[in-house]
């Protein structure tokens, strides 16, 4: 693993896709689980068949194994120079000109190379080709990823495409008659449902752990990778490891339901919990990838209703406790759901025929779908049940509320310079930095109160309202650019960790 996210939860290796392997793999024409929705499980347990017990792991679990594969990363750096402050001449200023010490000791420069940073995670194989499904943290900035199949044989991979939003990637390796594994519906998935998970934890060979799902559309926050992330995971009580991520979560069918992507321990190892990628929506996202080379994610246009609001918000929004649905805080004005009709205070209970009642169920349900999808929205305006016909657009709203909340946490009173002080300093335009209390500025950076801003991100910003969308479209880390009145020397601030 690259990384170990403790307490909370940890992200862990690579995903995978299980595959019928007597079935397909002497096709000519290569089959593709993703692509191809003709699958048919191969093995039959009580879950397709009644009066079928006891549930049978064997069949299932033997099906599942040739289609896991383990990957395994290199990340190399590039060597950087640096300047050593403590070798720097002392005396350099008193001199007037030091190359008579650079001569004897060196002018302080140094390169530095850090060494490569080795990690593993598992994956499966979703075409009988060479495509194989994983978790993006398993592949992300790897220089170099080895994939290994059952039999021992070892491929060099190619990144095809990525969804940080998802934490799910595609890779391709030279290789054919693999096995694939079918996939299952994971709609259909029920709580107390017997499960498998299968993967290459702790760079052990392949292991097969048992367990039932838990939970559904769990969103536990460990997602931070993309700018509009996406957790409705399938929860289940199944062993899952370090360097399971990217594994399979399967059904006694032998279908895959899930991408084993996550675990919340306060060790780093498991202690109770795993989370996997509902296998619906990587089958949108990654056949989102081989098609048009990226994901084509249609957005609904709302901010929802946090599930810890105070008594005095959910009373201002009109939310009712009793109703199990996701209620709109606010909606885009340029936002699909305010064109379709939807307000704010609305309690949106289905997408389409599916109910919704978490903020999970209603982003995973949406991430379905691509920009000018139509879909119905099913929402309850006081008693009254309305159905919206609702054209997807393609890109996250920015509402008001949330630009003012990202321009507050700067700590810092604004106000744009006028034309008369811009012409003085040579510039179009900026916003000045009055005063600096308590906030990111304050705490980040050494900033004087009278900067003037010009770029936030690389952005030019003219005008506090410019301020406020460039900061909607930055990063987590930036850079603020700007000058002091007076001075036409560039100044730059940077900006870490700014929407966590």
């Amino acid at each position: 693993m690259k990384s170990k996210m403790k307490i909370a939860a940890l992200a862990f290796g690579a995903v995978a896709i299980i595959g019928g392997y007597a079935l397909f793999a002497n096709n000519s024409k290569p089959y593709n689980s993703v692509l191809q929705n003709n699958s048919t499980a191969f093995v039959k347990t009580a879950y397709t068949e009644t009066g079928s017990t006891p549930i049978d792991f064997e069949k299932a679990a033997s099906s599942a194994v040739p289609t896991v594969v383990h990957i395994k990363t290199v990340t190399k750096f590039k060597e950087t120079a640096g300047r050593n402050q403590q070798q720097q001449n002392p005396f350099g200023d008193m001199f007037g000109n030091d190359d008579f010490f650079k001569k004897f000791f060196g002018d302080g420069s140094r390169s530095f190379q850090q060494p490569e940073q080795k990690a593993s995670g598992s994956g499966v194989i979703i075409s009988n080709d060479g495509y194989i499904v994983t978790n993006n943290h398993v592949v992300d900035g790897a220089t170099d990823i080895t994939v290994t199949s059952n039999d021992r044989k070892n491929y060099k991979a190619k990144v095809i495409g990525t969804d940080p939003n998802t934490d799910l990637a595609l890779i391709k390796i030279d290789a054919k008659n693999l096995p694939v594994m079918p996939l299952g519906n994971s709609d259909d998935v029920h709580l107390g449902q017997w499960v498998l998970a299968v993967g290459y934890p702790l760079n052990l060979d392949v292991t097969v752990t048992q367990g039932i799902v838990s939970a559904k559309s769990r969103n536990i926050g460990i997602n931070r990778q993309g700018t509009a992330p996406v957790e409705a995971f399938i929860q289940t009580d199944a062993a899952v490891n370090p360097g399971s991520s990217g594994g399979a979560l399967v059904n006694t069918n032998g279908e895959l339901i899930g991408i084993n992507t996550a675990i919340a321990s306060p060790t780093g190892s498991y202690a109770g919990y795993a989370y996997s990628i509902p296998s619906n929506l990587m089958q949108k996202v990654i056949g989102d990838i081989m098609k048009f080379g990226t994901v084509q994610r249609g957005y609904l246009g709302i901010s929802m209703a946090p599930e810890d609001l105070d008594n005095a918000k959910k009373k201002e929004l009109g939310i009712n406790d009793e109703v199990a649905a996701v209620w709109v805080m606010e909606t885009d004005p340029a936002g699909a759901a305010e064109e379709a009709g939807i307000i704010k205070g609305d309690a949106i209970i289905k997408i389409d025929n599916a109910a919704v009642n978490t903020g999970a169920q209603l982003a995973e349900q949406v991430a379905r779908h691509k920009p000018g999808d139509k879909i119905n929205v099913t929402v309850l305006r006081g008693k009254e049940e309305k159905v919206f016909a609702v054209t997807l657009k393609n890109k996250v709203g920015t509402f008001a509320s949330q630009k003012a909340a990202l321009v507050e946490s700067l700590g810092a009173v604004l106000a744009d310079v006028s034309k008369d002080d811009a012409k003085k300093m040579n510039i179009t335009g900026g916003v000045q930095v009055t005063e600096i209390g308590d906030g990111i500025i304050g705490n980040e950076t050494n900033m004087k109160p009278g900067f003037v801003i010009t770029k936030v991100a690389g952005i030019v910003v003219k005008t506090t309202e410019e301020l406020r969308d460039a900061l909607g479209k930055a990063g987590n880390n930036f850079q603020i650019e700007g000058l002091y009145p007076g001075s036409s020397e560039l100044y730059y601030y940077g900006i870490n960790d700014f929407k966590k």
